[in-house]
């Protein structure tokens, strides 16, 4: 599931909060020892960082046993966050969350890195582990020491991200993508209006593509309102890519584009879609493709993507006329990569096909690739158009693919004759030779 990062207003200077009641709570104690109080006040007294963690490690192994023990930890977490250091932050959370099982701090810097590393990795363990820190996060209850102004605060920033976590090991680990959507909405239902516009936009994004994704807990209905949602708060650069998915989503569902506008303004004006909201569904997809097929004198002239949904969704009929149009043609072929071998590249071509990270159309290829060019063209590259680089091939057969719970009924094309065609490199013009400067 692709996202976009979108420049996220996400208060994490607002986490130096989480630390007020750990120091209120341990302020009374008394190091009886005076060469533990000395080497423990040298520790803490560090100004620069690196030299504080350092310090504040040795006195912990020197100290094992120190009745300071929590709040030297508490200021670990915060010296290596500052210094974006996640490996020791994580370390040092742990340690503290073992002392301190229900440190609010420790639970949301262990489930922000965690949740990071399942992003960038889709580890199955780091998915898991963080979702199930946030989990716990979410029944910590409120220290006696802290007041219900600073832990309004404190969960007013922890919540959204212990949900969006649990959302996103959803999605990555468990492929329940129900499960994402309500973690998503319960997400998005902690942010002010103000915030979901920023801070929660990210999530929104995802939230659409939860609803989107093909299988049974699709509702094309909520995914549409949620990209226009992004769509109308998304910065410049991203608008260019939300709207092909908003569009595609939204002509599927209602058979044309007539009406989107008002959608866009109701989203921009509210977080969820109001009680009784509707868009009227079109005709079936067979009746579409048969209005498609008949009023398309070209058939060669429709997008590749249409041509698989005839193919997939068409009536037998349909499905024949344009076979025989397409049988035996070269075309290009913009995709995504989902695997490729030196004798073969698998794309997905679709958005249904994208979304789920499927194949829907397989080229063998004419001659084998190189080492160097299977590398060239990696999972997840985008073949497109010249000047970019060119994915080509020969229809040749097709079959129909079932729907599952995870995807919807498609079409998978066999195309031979395949060849890649590299970009087309940007010539530079000659220089030409400065003229000659004669001395006399």
């Amino acid at each position: 599931m692709k996202k976009f990062l979108f420049a996220s207003a996400t208060t994490l200077a607002g986490l130096s909060l989480v630390s007020a009641p750990a120091l209120r709570a341990q302020q009374d104690i008394t190091i009886k020892d005076q060469a533990e109080y000395a080497a423990y006040q040298s520790a803490t007294s560090q100004s620069d960082p690196k030299t504080k963690a350092s310090a504040e490690e040795s006195f912990l192994k020197t100290y094992p046993q120190t009745v300071v023990k929590q709040l030297v930890l508490d200021n670990l977490v915060d010296t290596y966050w500052s210094l974006q250091d996640q490996d020791d932050t994580l370390n040092a959370a742990n340690r503290l969350l073992q002392v301190d099982p229900n440190n609010l701090k420790a639970t949301l810097y262990s489930v922000l890195i965690k949740k990071g590393q399942c992003a960038k990795t889709s580890d199955a363990q780091a998915c898991d582990d963080g979702a199930t820190l946030a989990q716990k996060g979410l029944t910590i209850p409120k220290p006696a020491t802290t007041s219900d102004a600073d832990w309004t605060k404190l969960t007013h920033v922890a919540y959204p991200i212990f949900h969006s976590a649990i959302a996103l090991d959803d999605v990555v680990s468990k492929k329940d993508y129900k499960g994402a959507q309500g973690e998503y909405a319960s997400e998005l239902k902690l942010y002010s209006d103000q915030e979901s516009q920023s801070t929660g936009l990210n999530d929104t994004l995802l939230l659409a593509q939860a609803f989107s994704q093909p299988g049974s807990s699709q509702d094309l209905k909520d995914a549409i309102w949620f990209y226009a949602r992004v769509w109308g708060f998304a910065p410049p650069q991203y608008k260019a890519q939300i709207e092909p998915k908003l569009e595609y989503y939204y002509k599927k569902f209602h058979g044309s584009l007539d009406g989107l506008d008002d959608i866009k303004k109701q989203a921009a004006a509210n977080v969820f879609p109001p009680s009784g909201f509707s868009i009227t569904a079109a005709k079936s997809p067979a009746e579409q493709i048969h209005d498609l097929v008949a009023s398309t004198p070209d058939l060669n002239t429709l997008a590749l993507d249409d041509k698989e949904t005839i193919l997939a969704l068409g009536s037998q009929e349909d499905a024949d006329k344009l076979w025989a149009v397409l049988k035996d043609k070269t075309t290009g072929v913009p995709a995504t990569v989902i695997e490729i071998t030196a004798n073969q590249i698998k794309v997905a071509v679709s958005q249904d096909a994208k979304a789920s990270n499927v194949a829907d159309f397989v080229v063998n290829l004419k001659k084998p690739l190189t080492d160097a060019e299977v590398a060239q063209y990696p999972k997840g590259f985008e073949f497109k158009a010249a000047p970019a680089a060119e994915l080509a091939g020969t229809f040749d057969s097709y079959t129909k693919v079932p729907a599952t719970d995870t995807t919807s009924t498609s079409a998978q094309i066999i195309m031979r004759d395949g060849e890649v065609i590299p970009a087309e490199k940007k010539t530079t013009p000659a220089r030409k030779p400065s003229p000659a400067h004669h001395h006399n």
